[in-house]
């Protein structure tokens, strides 16, 4: 498993779908939206949170179709569904993958581009561990998108589109535990719910998407 995750490190940074693409997305998209909105302070402050998330989310699609892609690709896949690991611990280990190279950036990376958006002092912990607890979820739930999708030429396309519903939920309230820590406000039920979401993911998505591909590889 771990050899397995070290490869598809390997593989997500040379493909050119490492932290580097999904970084420079959310950089662009926190750019521009003082030029969209407005340099007034107390409307950016405002939007911040949800800002950050929106990029944060849409940075993470960019690399969703490369999850399946290769290894379908060279026939790495057919061996991984034969092989003596569980398929459902592959899955993880993809999901995992992912979410270190183009999620784990974004987390860190959220903060101090939460400057540009005259984000409060006070949202700077909050909407770290808001994208911390919650992009997990995103990573899973593209993971079983990207299972669905596997082997449908340029289907990056489908894949978002079946994908972003099932991002609603994480968006909303991670993006509620953001925004009720930059004003002060209590974060408690949302910050559970956030986690509930992630761990139900964690927990029920593997093997979903374990399924679909044996499926898909028929």
């Amino acid at each position: 498993m771990i050899a397995l995750l070290i490869r598809d490190l390997r593989l997500a940074v040379r493909a050119g779908g490492g932290f580097g693409l999904g970084l420079s997305f959310f950089l662009i998209v926190t750019v521009l939206v003082p030029f969209g909105v407005g340099p007034e302070t107390g409307l950016l402050a405002k939007i911040a949170p949800g800002i950050l998330w929106i990029g944060a989310l849409l940075s993470c699609l960019l690399s969703l179709d490369r999850i399946f892609a290769l290894d379908f690709e060279d026939g790495s896949l057919d061996l991984l569904a034969t092989a003596p690991v569980p398929l459902e611990g592959a899955v993880l280990v993809k999901a995992i993958a992912h979410w270190l190279t183009s999620a784990l950036p974004l987390v860190v990376a959220a903060p101090l581009l939460g400057i540009l958006l005259s984000l409060p002092a006070e949202g700077f912990l909050w909407v770290f561990v808001s994208l911390l607890l919650g992009t997990p979820a995103l990573s899973v739930i593209g993971t079983f998108g990207a299972a669905l999708t596997v082997g449908i030429k340029r289907g990056g396309l489908l894949l978002s589109l079946l994908v972003l519903p099932l991002y609603v939920p994480t968006l909303i309230f991670g993006a509620e535990v953001a925004r009720r820590g930059a004003e002060g406000l209590a974060v408690e039920t949302p910050l559970m719910l956030l986690a509930g979401i992630s761990l139900g993911a964690l927990a029920f998505l593997p093997f979903a998407a374990a399924a679909v591909l044996r499926m898909n590889l028929r």
